[in-house]
């Protein structure tokens, strides 16, 4: 692992270098990505930089400067054997004061990134009790403030399943922690619209691209006990590429099942044509 803060490679991923006081640790205020690294080539980067653009818009802390951001990604990269891997890119609004309101000091910029186990192809899934805010200040952005999330998927965990999946304020599928979720029904690949509150996944896009050239996907929004009634269930994300689901809760599911296993061939072929599409 090699971490990159500010234009410099820190020593020890330990090196204290980020402020007590930067906003980020204080209350969350700020944005990330996670870019998958295949074969030492990170996948998909320019778009992963353009949505950590669009997410410090939206949440109004300016503009992240990419390139500085480019270099990290090549120093940190630098030296180690990555044939797969992840890089984690957080740029938060810089040092502020102890409450809500920010500071004026710079953005702060940070890059780590570390070897990691491919995650599995097929895994299970617990929907949780809590629901993600559709219409909440930051839906739709990828921001630091994730601790909804860790306690969804720390009770997921509890559960023996890898992901925490919910619905929204109105009961509609929505997404998982850390991933867009699809669901067949009578051959056809649904998920939901991103009307739903669901992240903008960078996976999601290019499946959705790639996929409904030979198969019919649709994104069409419906309540979260469809996955009762689904055939075959889908967890698509960074690391997870397509992910087969053996099990929602207590239902257990064929998997891969058929469009699964299709989907995951056309992933395999259009994702090797190029590490930046």
């Amino acid at each position: 692992m090699r971490a990159w803060v500010g234009g410099q490679v820190l020593e020890s991923p330990d090196e204290p270098r980020v402020s007590v006081l930067d906003h980020g640790l204080v209350v969350g205020d700020g944005v990330f990505e996670t870019v998958a690294v295949e074969h030492g080539r990170p996948f998909a980067l320019t778009r992963h930089l353009a949505r950590l653009e669009r997410s410090a818009r939206g949440l109004g802390i300016g503009d992240p400067d990419l390139a500085l951001i480019r270099s990290g990604i090549e120093a940190t990269m630098d030296g180690q054997d990555l044939p797969f891997g992840r890089i984690r890119i957080t740029v938060t609004s810089g040092p502020g004061p102890l409450g809500s309101p920010r500071g004026d000091g710079p953005l702060t910029h940070v890059v780590v990134t570390e070897p990691a186990d491919r995650p599995p192809s097929v895994a299970a899934i617990a929907t949780v009790p809590w629901v993600r805010n559709e219409r909440g200040a930051v839906s739709g952005l990828k921001t630091t403030s994730y601790a909804e999330n860790a306690l969804m998927i720390e009770h997921a965990h509890d559960l023996d399943a890898s992901e925490a999946v919910m619905a929204n304020t109105r009961g509609l599928l929505c997404e998982g922690t850390g991933s867009n979720i699809m669901y067949v029904l009578d051959g056809r690949i649904i998920t939901p619209t991103l009307e739903s509150g669901c992240l903008a996944g960078i996976t999601r896009a290019l499946a959705l691209e790639w996929l409904s050239e030979e198969l019919e996907v649709v994104e069409e929004d419906r309540p979260i006990e469809v996955l009762e009634e689904a055939d075959e269930v889908i967890l698509v994300g960074t690391t997870r590429n397509i992910q087969a689901i053996s099990r929602v809760d207590h239902r257990e599911l064929e998997a891969p099942g058929p469009v699964t296993r299709r989907a995951q061939e056309i992933w395999a072929r259009e994702s090797a044509k190029t590490s930046d599409p």
